[in-house]
């Protein structure tokens, strides 16, 4: 094995400021293990953390990205989670393992990779190995990687925190990377799926993948059609991955009793909805940051059960990081992913 190895860095925030550098490959200490990296999937939330729209809270020279599949290369003292020659995705949320996320209420932290922690985006990363989940025997190591944020996002909205079951409705708004995992999650739960986008072509993809309705938000009021094709009943759940003035129009969609997931916050207006609404039809609102480490092993066994295959739009080198962050600004449908080794 080469003693050194490649990694994208930053040493101030600012897509300029990306730098493919050379290291020394790193050893595993107590508990840690040594990953070759083949795959990483690229999230919005990359991007934003790259340009500094989340604050400083990145150790610097920062190596950005946290959806990252692999192989095991050696292990250090202590490891009895994997062995060598294992294949393995990262665990986005670091130390939360299940249950409620120890944090504090005045200042909630953001103890992630890719962002307070290194993130991926390296020919090889040591990580701690409770960090570290057997990948899916039915996917490759791109597919793989794609379940780590956007996967276990929309796993955590529909299953884990939604309890969605068969013959309910899900609407999701977009076809990004959370939005495609939503419909095919919700599809293999039995759901009839709803999809907003401004674009024809994306929404027959998405009807190709199982979807039930599309709706094109610039051709009519996605709410008001909504009010058609359910017969004023409205959603069961709504996958918001908007946010902010959104909101309240998925407060206006969704059906007595039902439930709306905030995911991504791409518009960052402070959220509200009206109040008259909230106390009439009495919905459940959750925030989904992601999600632990045994909801994203759950999510590994029913990829392998169901057969659910990813949808990837793009993949890019290594050495393509800028032309892919470029292509994710354009909206992808499905992921991205960067093939390393």
């Amino acid at each position: 094995m080469n003693r050194t190895m490649k990694r994208w860095t930053l040493n101030e925030t600012g897509r300029q400021n990306l730098k493919l550098t050379e290291a020394e490959i790193p050893q595993p200490g107590q508990n840690e293990v040594l990953v070759r990296v083949n795959a990483v999937a690229l999230n919005y939330r990359d991007k934003v953390i790259i340009e500094g729209g989340m604050g400083n809270g990145m150790p610097m020279p920062f190596t950005p990205g946290s959806d990252m599949a692999g192989v095991v290369e050696a292990v250090g003292p202590g490891v009895t989670r994997f062995r060598p020659g294992e294949r393995v995705i990262s665990s986005f949320n670091a130390d939360w393992i299940d249950g409620k996320l120890e944090n504090n209420a005045a200042n909630p932290h953001y103890n992630t990779l890719g962002y307070a922690i290194q993130g991926v985006l390296a020919e090889y990363v040591v990580m701690r190995e409770a960090w570290l989940v057997a990948a899916p025997r039915t996917l490759n190591d791109a597919q793989a990687s794609t379940l780590v944020c956007a996967g276990l996002t929309a796993w955590f909205a529909l299953v884990e925190r939604g309890h969605l079951h068969a013959g309910e409705t899900v609407l999701v708004q977009g076809t990004g990377g959370v939005a495609i995992f939503v419909l095919q999650i919700a599809k293999a739960m039995g759901a009839e799926v709803f999809i907003t986008s401004s674009s024809d072509d994306k929404l027959a993809a998405a009807v190709a993948l199982g979807a039930d309705h599309g709706i094109n938000r610039n051709k009519e009021d996605w709410v008001d059609a909504v009010y058609r094709l359910t017969h004023q009943r409205g959603i069961d759940h709504v996958v918001d991955t908007v946010g902010g003035r959104n909101f309240a129009d998925s407060v206006r969609a969704v059906a007595s009793h039902g439930r709306i997931s905030l995911i991504g916050m791409m518009d960052t207006h402070d959220t509200s909805a009206p109040g008259g609404l909230l106390l009439l039809k009495s919905p459940t609102v959750q925030g989904i940051g992601v999600g632990h480490r045994r909801a994203l092993e759950d999510l590994v066994r029913a990829v392998d059960t169901i057969a659910l295959k990813p949808v990837i739009d793009k993949s890019f080198r290594f050495d393509e990081l800028p032309e892919a962050l470029n292509y994710l600004d354009k909206g992808a449908f499905g992921k991205i992913v960067i093939q390393i080794n």
